[in-house]
């Protein structure tokens, strides 16, 4: 069973959320939050395996509710998805960067929405590479490039590689495409890779990409 929580400041919203997920025999709504405050809180004391946040609450909103779990060793476990209500909603990169593991409409189709949650429980980033790539477009390629970030240095060359055809929007099927190995391979050296950089998904395996300048917006990488 997929254990969710839901925050969201709008009562409406929140109830469509929960009737859409609870139709389902393999998810439950734990718990609802009215503010990202409360849905830190909520998150501390039910463990859920995937916390849907808004981007825009009240007392504190969905990156620096995301910040706090994410921060939070004993929430390890609780994957974030930021409802928006825009593709590329502003917010949307610097909740990757606050630790999201990734964003979903909020006018979703019901059997996305559902596919979505699970895919999320599974530690896999809700970042398809079209997504993927227009995130890079708008959101890293517009602010000045931030300093290197270290960690790169504890990857193999090879491993390198796959951070940055990762940090390009590639899926495992299409870097084995590229590189000329199989798709499990592929996914070997992405775990290893995420292993090796502490992160908790691909998700975080794209910010880091461009933030190390592995990868370098509007550049091959």
């Amino acid at each position: 069973m997929i254990r969710v929580l839901l925050a969201d400041d709008q009562p409406l919203i929140r109830a469509g959320f929960k009737a859409l997920l609870e139709l389902t025999d393999d998810i439950t709504v734990v718990g609802e939050a009215g503010d990202g405050a409360q849905a830190v809180e909520l998150a501390r004391r039910l463990l859920p395996d995937v916390a849907l946040l808004d981007v825009r609450m009240p007392l504190l909103d969905g990156i620096q509710a995301t910040r706090r779990i994410g921060a939070d060793p004993e929430l390890n476990g609780v994957r974030v998805v930021i409802l928006t209500n825009y593709a590329l909603d502003e917010y949307v990169f610097a909740a990757l960067r606050a630790g999201a593991s990734g964003f979903l409409l909020k006018d979703i189709e019901p059997s996305d929405l559902l596919q979505s949650v699970r895919v999320a429980a599974r530690g896999e980033a809700l970042l398809s590479p079209s997504v993927t790539r227009r995130l890079i477009e708008e959101y890293v390629s517009t602010p000045p490039r931030p300093a290197p970030v270290p960690g790169s240095e504890r990857l193999t060359g090879r491993e390198r590689e796959i951070v940055s055809l990762v940090g390009r929007g590639m899926s495992n099927e299409e870097i084995a495409a590229h590189l000329v190995i199989s798709e499990a391979t592929a996914k070997t050296h992405v775990s290893r890779s995420m292993t090796k950089l502490r992160v908790r998904d691909r998700a975080q395996l794209v910010v880091f990409a461009y933030e190390s300048g592995l990868v370098v917006p509007g550049g091959r990488g």
